[in-house]
Parts: C-alpha cells; sequence; structure tokens
C-alpha cells in the first residue's frame, strides 16, 4: 500500500484575514486532483486533512479559547471547525471522492498542549476500503491546560509513526516555504529545500502565519516535519500551491516544486 497525506492547509481553502470565509473553488480543484491520481494509481491511499484557517481560529480568538474554565468557548470553537469540514466532505463527495470525516475530538487527548492519543484504527479501516479517511484541525481535551487545540500537523506527526506514509504533501496558498510573508514582503525568498542540518539556520527567518492562527502556523509545521524526516528517513514532505496542476503532479510523484523537506 502507497499510502499519501495529504493536508488542504487552513491558508489556502479559507481567507484566513477574514472570518468564516471559505475558498470553495480551492476545495474542489483538490477533489478533482485526488480523484484522478486515484483513478491513475488504485493502489494509492490517502489520508486526508485539512486546516480550520477563517473558521476555528477567528472563533477561537473571538471567544477566549484556552483561558482556564471557559467551556463556551470550547463548544464554539470546536463547531466551528466542523462547519468547515462539512463544507469540505460535500464538495469532495460531490466530485466522486469517497471521503468519510472522523472528528478528532471524539477521540483526541492532549497533555500540555501536545497529541498523546487519537484513535488510528478507524483510518486503517478507512484505508483497507478504499475511502479516503478525512481529520481535520479540531479542539481537544487537555490533562493539565483542560483543552487544547490539534492542529492537522500535529496530527500527522503522530500519526506518521503508526501510518507510516511514503509522503506527506502540505498545500498552501503559496508555493512553499518563505523567508517571511510573500503577501506583504516583496524580498521574501522561497526556501527550496530544507533538511535537519539547515533547519536551525533556516527557522529564525520563517515567515509568521498571515491572518488569525492558534496553532504556530508555518514554523510549527516545519518543525514538526523536521522531526518527522530524522524519525524516518526515508519520508518525504513537499510543501506546495494548491493549485490543480501541482496538486495534481504531486499525488503522482513527479512535482518537485515548492519546498521539500528531507533528510
Amino acid at each position: 500500500m502507497s499510502l499519501v497525506f495529504f493536508k488542504l492547509g487552513g491558508s489556502a481553502i479559507t481567507d484566513k484575514t477574514r472570518e468564516t470565509t471559505p475558498m470553495p473553488d480551492v476545495i474542489r480543484d483538490a477533489a478533482r486532483a485526488i480523484f484522478s491520481a486515484r483513478e491513475q494509481n488504485p493502489d494509492l491511499k490517502i489520508l486526508l486533512g485539512h486546516g480550520s484557517g477563517s473558521f476555528g481560529h477567528f472563533t477561537a480568538k473571538k471567544f477566549g479559547y484556552g483561558e482556564k474554565g471557559n467551556w463556551r468557548a470550547y463548544a464554539e470553537t470546536g463547531a466551528s471547525a466542523a462547519r468547515l469540514n462539512r463544507l469540505v466532505t460535500d464538495i469532495f463527495l460531490e466530485e466522486n471522492v469517497p471521503v468519510v470525516s472522523l472528528q478528532p475530538s471524539a477521540s483526541a487527548r492532549t497533555r500540555d498542549g501536545e497529541l498523546i492519543h487519537l484513535d488510528a484504527q478507524n483510518i486503517l479501516t478507512a484505508l483497507e476500503h478504499n475511502l479516503v479517511p478525512l481529520i481535520y484541525g479540531d479542539v481537544a481535551f487537555d490533562e493539565t491546560r483542560e483543552m487544547a487545540i490539534v492542529s492537522t500537523d500535529a496530527q500527522f506527526a503522530f500519526l506518521a509513526p503508526i501510518l507510516k506514509p511514503s509522503c506527506i504533501i502540505y498545500t498552501t496558498a503559496v508555493n512553499g516555504i518563505y523567508t517571511a510573508d510573500p503577501n506583504t514582503n516583496p524580498d521574501a525568498q522561497l526556501i527550496r529545500e530544507i533538511t535537519p542540518a539547515s533547519f536551525e539556520e533556516i527557522r529564525a527567518h520563517v515567515g509568521a502565519a498571515q491572518g488569525f492562527d492558534t496553532t504556530g502556523g508555518m514554523l510549527d509545521k516545519l518543525a514538526r516535519s523536521v522531526a518527522l524526516v530524522e524519525q524516518f528517513p526515508a519520508l518525504d514532505i513537499f510543501v506546495i500551491a494548491a493549485q490543480p496542476d501541482a496538486m495534481a503532479a504531486s499525488l503522482q510523484a513527479s512535482f518537485r516544486g515548492g519546498t521539500y523537506i528531507h533528510t
């Protein structure tokens, strides 16, 4: 089984500077790319994930998520993330991709913000039946902080040792990881390649997330990715633009644009 983790970044499928503003055309492009890749390669298995973008992140900020005893914020943030997930699910089904949404908060537990439990069995069962399991950034109960937010990146990092993907593909609103936000800084430069050896020098120059982001943004994604390739040297990780040609090519293992993270 060839397994790929594929994430639709919150910055790609929503406008993260405007509350609850989805980008349905981008979601549809991704669905079509995945449908085509599965048609061309019947052995391809995909664990799909997406960020919460201007849904969960805005709601968390609005209601003061993380404040001790603020369980209204927990409920509101989880509901907001689920609304975006419903939209993603519906569009993928319309494009004949058999996604099965698996709510992370139903099983996720964290300790001091770090994920310590997430059910993988249902994901495995879905993959065995040629379905496309779908997870997303969500809320979680935390043993020490009461509540936390578990990003899709954190879930991918937790699940990678269990499911052993050959490749992880992250899609973003821009074509990879830059030294600054390319939307606002004309001097921002694309970082084409990152290894554990180059990470320390690069991390000080990685641009911050655009818009609201409660999970660490691009730097968190990069740190988790570097740790994964150190643990699994055969793993390839790509950060690419959420554009039709780029997504389609990446799923066919023929695309080397954006940022390539490896050992």
